[in-house]
């Protein structure tokens, strides 16, 4: 089964659209959404959760419709958004109490560990909290009611380094089980690409690619040459293009590569960027 199904989903504001947005997120499996600011990565996560309604299409979550309230359990899902929406006066102490009562498959021993092994102070008010602090609670509490699927925008935001390698190994973890799925936006590509098993990029309210992350390294690579020697690769196997001082960098399908051409490998960041570039100018 897949995790999430998204469907033809579309969102006008004024200035803005989530222009027939379809992403599928297997069980088992993280996909990172990537996007530059106001490209609809937070539109996207509030049209899944059912916060915002869609205009157009269908968002179906671990088989169901999120709009079907009467199926559809938030028991299941766990939750980290850009802002973590806890009562500043509660400590993580009291907030433990709180989510023993809203969550039918709580566990308290779980979310105590967690505290600990984040360094959470259990008795500090949470309006103290840094904003790294509040979205380590944050995911603390995602993980604690034995979710099946994570949805987490910018959950990794504003944390240091050694605690955000510890935090994406819980990820890895959590996707071990096959009925697990983590849907994960950030603007910190390095994180995605460490532990994400597909890359979806946003760009202007329009997915670019969306693409298993493996697949797209071994595709791709970056060309190093001169203006005309790059016009003898067919159009269709560049995804974007870099003038330098120097000539031009392309990223480009290494099927289509000529023999002697100067290449080096591809990151997921560098060919986001690229795209990006080249639809801009589209």
């Amino acid at each position: 089964m897949n995790a999430i199904e998204i469907k033809n989903l579309c969102k006008s504001y004024p200035g803005f659209s989530l222009d027939h947005l379809n992403l599928t997120l297997p069980s088992g499996c993280i996909m990172g959404l990537i996007g530059e600011n106001g490209a609809g990565k937070s539109t996207t996560m509030k049209l899944i959760l059912d916060i915002i309604r869609q205009d157009q299409g269908t968002v179906t979550l671990l088989g169901r419709d999120n709009r079907d309230r009467l199926q559809l359990t938030k028991q299941d899902i766990g939750v980290v958004l850009d802002e973590v929406g806890i009562c500043g006066c509660l400590n993580p102490k009291q907030v433990g109490k709180i989510m023993a009562h809203a969550y039918s498959n709580w566990d308290s021993q779980t979310y105590a560990g967690y505290l600990k092994t984040m360094a959470i102070p259990e008795n500090k008010p949470f309006q103290s909290f840094s904003r790294g602090m509040k979205m380590k609670l944050g995911i603390a509490i995602a993980l604690s009611h034995r979710a099946k699927l994570l949805l987490l925008d910018e959950a990794t935001s504003g944390l240091d380094p050694v605690i955000r390698d510890e935090i994406l190994t819980m990820f890895s973890e959590f996707t071990r089980d096959e009925t697990h799925a983590v849907l994960m936006s950030s603007h910190i590509v390095s994180d995605l690409e460490k532990i994400c098993d597909y890359i979806a990029f946003l760009h202007r309210g329009k997915l670019l690619l969306c693409q298993e992350k493996d697949r797209l390294k071994e595709e791709y690579a970056i060309v190093h040459c001169t203006t005309e020697d790059l016009q003898v690769i067919s159009p269709s196997a560049i995804q974007g293009v870099k003038k330098t001082a120097y000539g031009v960098e392309a990223i480009v399908a290494r099927s289509a590569i000529p023999s002697g051409m100067a290449i080096s490998p591809m990151d997921i960041e560098q060919l986001f960027i690229f795209m990006v570039k080249e639809a801009s100018e589209i």
